[in-house]
C-alpha cells in the first residue's frame, strides 16, 4: 500500500496541473460581459457623435466609428494574449515593467510634438499613442508588487510610505513636464488603494479639506471680511471646527475640547460685539492670535499628557493654516491662465461662454435638451450640428444624454457602476495581496476617470481633459483600461491555485 502510495504522483500537483490547462473556466465572465457592453456602446455612441448626415457606415474606416472599430479588434486581440500569459509573469516582471514604462515616459518630452499645448503624444507614421495611458497598468502592477514584498506593511515605517508614494508620483511629475494635467491628476486615484491597504484615514480627511480650502478661498475671494476675503474666513473658522473635532473623538480629550470650543465662540462673540460698535478687528491677526492660544493650550496637554495624538493635531492645525495662505500663490503664481480661467468658470466667478465655458456651456444644453428618454439615435441636434467640440472624445456623454436623455444616461451609469462594484468584488476575493492591490488600483482609475469625466461635461469639474473609459474615441484610452482590466481578469481566473495549495 505504502509503496503503491509513493509512486503516485502528489494530489495538490495534478490539481495544479489540472488548474492550469483550464483557468479559462475561472474567469470572470461577467465582467467580461460588461466590458462587451460598454464598448459596443461606445463605437455607437462615437458614430453618432461624428454623424454628419452623410450615411457613413459605422464601419467605414474613414470614420471615427470605423477607426474605432480597428482600435476594439486590436483591444480584443491584446486582451487574448494577457489572459493567455502566465499570471506570474505580472508579478515577476511588475518593476522592469514599470521602469520600461517610465524610460517611455521620459522619451515623450523630448519626441513627443506640440499638441495643443502638451507635448503627451508619440507619433508613429499613421499611429499615435500617449505613454501616459499605458502607465497606468504598469503603476499599478509596480504598487501591487510593493505591498506584496515579504512582511511589507505600509503603516510600519515613513519609509514604506515614501517607497509608496515614489512610484505613484514619479509617473506624475513626468506627465506634468509633458504638460498633460489631467492624465497626472489620474494617478492620484491611487490614493484610495492605499487607503484600503491601511493609511490612515486623517490623511484622506486632510486631501478632503485641501479641496474644501481652495474652493472656498478661491471663490469668495473678492467678498471682503474683517479687513480679509470671506473665502479665508471661511477657511480659518473650518480649521477651529476641525482641531475641535480631533480634539474631542482622536485625541479622547473631551475637557480640551470643550474648553477651546467655549474660547472659539467667546472670542467670536467679542469680535462680532466690536463690529457691531463699528470698531474693525483685522482678521489675519486676529484668526492666527486664536487659534494659536488653542494650539498652545493643546501643545501644554501634550507635554504633561505625553500623547503624540495630540501632536499629531498641532501639527495637522499648522499644516491647513500654511496651506491657506499657500492657496492664492498656487492659483495666481502656479496655475497657468488657461486653468484659472477654467476653474473660475467652473466655480461661477466668471461666464465666458464662448471661451473657457463654451464646451461645457454647450454640452449642458445638449443633455438638457435630451429630456426623459432623448431624441433618439442620430437625432440629435446640438452633437449633429457640432455645437459641442470634441464632442466624439472628452465630452462623448452629451451625445449619450441628447440621444438617450436621462434614462439611456442612467442606464450607462448603472453599468459602469456595476463594472466597479465587481472590481471590488473581485479584488476583495483575491488570496494574494498583489492581486488585491492590483484589482483596487483598476477600481480606483474607473472611479476616478468616471466621477471626472461626467463632472466635466455637467459643469461639476474643470475641464481637464480625462476620457470616458471605453466611450471617448482614441485607442490610447481603450487599450490601456483593456489592459488593466485584463491583467486583473487573469490574476483573478487564477486564483484557485493558491486555494489548492
Amino acid at each position: 500500500m505504502s509503496s503503491e502510495c509513493s509512486n503516485q504522483t502528489p494530489l495538490y500537483i495534478v490539481e495544479s496541473k489540472n488548474i492550469n490547462q483550464s483557468y479559462f473556466r475561472y474567469i470572470d465572465w461577467l465582467t467580461v460581459g460588461i466590458y462587451l457592453v460598454l464598448v459596443i456602446a461606445g463605437v455607437f455612441s462615437v458614430y453618432a457623435a461624428s454623424y454628419d448626415f452623410d450615411n457613413a457606415s459605422i464601419l467605414d474606416f474613414n470614420e471615427f466609428s470605423g477607426k474605432q472599430v480597428r482600435w476594439i479588434g486590436c483591444a480584443m486581440a491584446l486582451a487574448l494574449m494577457i489572459l493567455l500569459i502566465d499570471r506570474r509573469m505580472y508579478d515577476t516582471y511588475a518593476y522592469p515593467i514599470y521602469a520600461f514604462v517610465l524610460l517611455l515616459m521620459v522619451i515623450t518630452i523630448f519626441v513627443a510634438p506640440d499638441t495643443k499645448g502638451s507635448r503627451s503624444w508619440i507619433v508613429l507614421g499613421p499611429v499615435s499613442f500617449q505613454s501616459a495611458e499605458f502607465g497606468k497598468f504598469a503603476t499599478a502592477l509596480a504598487l501591487a508588487k510593493l505591498f506584496s514584498s515579504y512582511n511589507f506593511r505600509l503603516n510600519e515605517s515613513a519609509g514604506n510610505y515614501l517607497k509608496a508614494l515614489t512610484i505613484i508620483f514619479i509617473p506624475v511629475i513626468l506627465i506634468l513636464a509633458q504638460k498633460e494635467t489631467g492624465s497626472a491628476l489620474a494617478y492620484l486615484a491611487l490614493f484610495f488603494v492605499l487607503y484600503r491597504e491601511g493609511m490612515s484615514g486623517i490623511v484622506m480627511s486632510a486631501a478632503l479639506f485641501a479641496v474644501v480650502a481652495f474652493v472656498l478661498a478661491v471663490k469668495y475671494s473678492s467678498i471682503p471680511f474683517m479687513g480679509i476675503s470671506l473665502g479665508e474666513a471661511l477657511v480659518f473658522i473650518i480649521i477651529m471646527a476641525i482641531l475641535v473635532i480631533m480634539l474631542a473623538f482622536y485625541c479622547k480629550k473631551l475637557i480640551a475640547a470643550r474648553n477651546i470650543l467655549a474660547w472659539f465662540v467667546a472670542t467670536g462673540f467679542i469680535a462680532y460685539v466690536c463690529h457691531r460698535i463699528g470698531l474693525e478687528i483685522p482678521g489675519t491677526p486676529f484668526f492666527l492670535i486664536v487659534i494659536g492660544a488653542a494650539l498652545a493650550y493643546s501643545f501644554i496637554l501634550a507635554l504633561h499628557g505625553n500623547s503624540n495624538k495630540l501632536l499629531i493635531t498641532i501639527g495637522a492645525s499648522i499644516v491647513a493654516i500654511l496651506f491657506l495662505f499657500s492657496v492664492n500663490y498656487a492659483f495666481s503664481s502656479v496655475l497657468q491662465p488657461h486653468q484659472q480661467q477654467r476653474i473660475k468658470v467652473t466655480l461661477g466667478l466668471e461666464e465666458d461662454l464662448l471661451k473657457a465655458g463654451y464646451n461645457v456651456n454647450q454640452s449642458k444644453i445638449a443633455i438638457g435638451s435630451g429630456g426623459m428618454f432623448g431624441k433618439g439615435f442620430l437625432n440629435g441636434t446640438q452633437t449633429k450640428l457640432k455645437y459641442v467640440p470634441e464632442q466624439h472624445t472628452d465630452f462623448i456623454f452629451c451625445t449619450i444624454g441628447e440621444e438617450k436623455g436621462f434614462v439611456g444616461s442612467a442606464a450607462v451609469l448603472l453599468i459602469f457602476l456595476a463594472l466597479i462594484l465587481r472590481t471590488i468584488h473581485i479584488a476583495e476575493r483575491q488570496p494574494t495581496i498583489f492581486g488585491r492591490v492590483y484589482a483596487y488600483c483598476v477600481a480606483s482609475y474607473l472611479i476616478f476617470h468616471l466621477g471626472v469625466n461626467i463632472g466635466m461635461v455637467i459643469g461639476l469639474c474643470p475641464v481637464i481633459g480625462i476620457p470616458l473609459p471605453f466611450f471617448s474615441y482614441g485607442g490610447s484610452s481603450l487599450w490601456s483600461f483593456t489592459i488593466l482590466l485584463f491583467i486583473m481578469l487573469r490574476i483573478d481566473a487564477s486564483r484557485r491555485e493558491h486555494l489548492t495549495y
